[in-house]
């Protein structure tokens, strides 16, 4: 399956609305992670923006799938650019970021 880049772009104008939905943004994203649909996400060191890499059948289905992005939903992504790549070299790590889940323990 093709994987494809997405390149969001924000503005200083868009800061606090992502700090609100923030939360919502990042469990959409985990949801994705979840399928196997996002491999890497995150955003730049100096907040310009952010990077979506995500494997899926075809351009149109990432641009359908980003209309539900709570941060496309509420405006706070001026400008975003989906790219089909073709790796040639390298690898992908396997990555997760995420925490662990919190385990309860019993005495």
């Amino acid at each position: 399956m093709p994987l494809f880049v997405v390149d969001y772009t924000y503005t200083a104008e868009t800061a606090t609305g992502r700090d609100t939905y923030r939360a919502a943004h990042r469990a959409w994203l985990a949801a994705l992670v979840d399928r196997g649909t996002v491999i890497a996400c995150g955003p730049y060191a100096d907040d310009s923006g952010a990077l979506i890499l995500l494997e899926s059948d075809t351009v149109d289905t990432v641009d359908s799938l980003l209309t539900h992005d709570p941060f496309v939903v509420h405006g706070l992504v001026p400008h975003y650019r989906i790219d089909e790549w073709t790796p040639v070299l390298g690898r992908l790590p396997a990555f997760d970021a995420r925490p662990p889940a919190r385990q309860e323990l019993s005495g």
